[in-house]
């Protein structure tokens, strides 16, 4: 009976549904884009200068110090309609299972 309150606490903790982590400005990614947590997961901001804005979508271009994952050059092109919607008004992009495959992209709402 002495650890039943810590027992209850551990079954709880490991029953809680795994959330995801959040951007650098406290709003949460997407659980289907992001896996670890802030310092070790595979969703990240990157820099403007990463993105370039193409006929019909995106031209995200990623090298090593960009992304904690990047390890070598990286381009990828992705559709407007493909982006998900960033809180803030930066760019955040989640690469898993690898630093070659890009799970989600966010952006900030276009001013045309």
């Amino acid at each position: 009976m002495r650890n039943l309150p810590l027992t209850l606490l551990v079954v709880f903790l490991l029953s809680a549904p795994a959330g995801a982590h959040d951007a650098h400005t406290g709003w949460d990614y997407d659980k289907f884009c992001c896996n670890g947590d802030n310092h070790s997961g595979d969703c990240q901001m990157i820099s403007t200068k990463n993105v370039r804005i193409i006929n019909g979508g995106y031209q995200i271009s990623l090298g090593p110090g960009d992304h904690r994952l990047v390890t070598r050059p990286h381009n990828f092109s992705l559709r407007q309609d493909q982006a998900r919607r960033s809180q803030d008004e930066d760019y955040h992009i989640c690469l898993y299972p690898t630093e070659d495959t890009l799970r989600c992209f966010y952006a900030p709402d276009m001013a045309f």
